[in-house]
């Protein structure tokens, strides 16, 4: 059975992890499209996505916990 506090954790782990990735491939991202190199844009433009993939897979991590 999941409980209230594997909810949270998984709240906080998801959003803290996905926040550092995400926020280190934008950084990294933008830093090299400043500087001029076009190949940055293949780790700008998915940060996002990836931060939220995080998330989705602890997820889906604690509901195969359910069954």
């Amino acid at each position: 059975m999941v409980t209230r506090e594997d909810i949270l954790i998984l709240g906080l782990s998801a959003g803290v992890v996905g926040s550092l990735v995400g926020g280190l491939m934008l950084g990294i991202g933008m830093g090299l499209v400043i500087g001029g190199q076009h190949l940055g844009w293949l780790l700008l433009m998915p940060a996002a996505p990836v931060a939220g993939l995080i998330g989705y897979v602890q997820a889906r991590r604690l509901a195969k916990r359910l069954n």
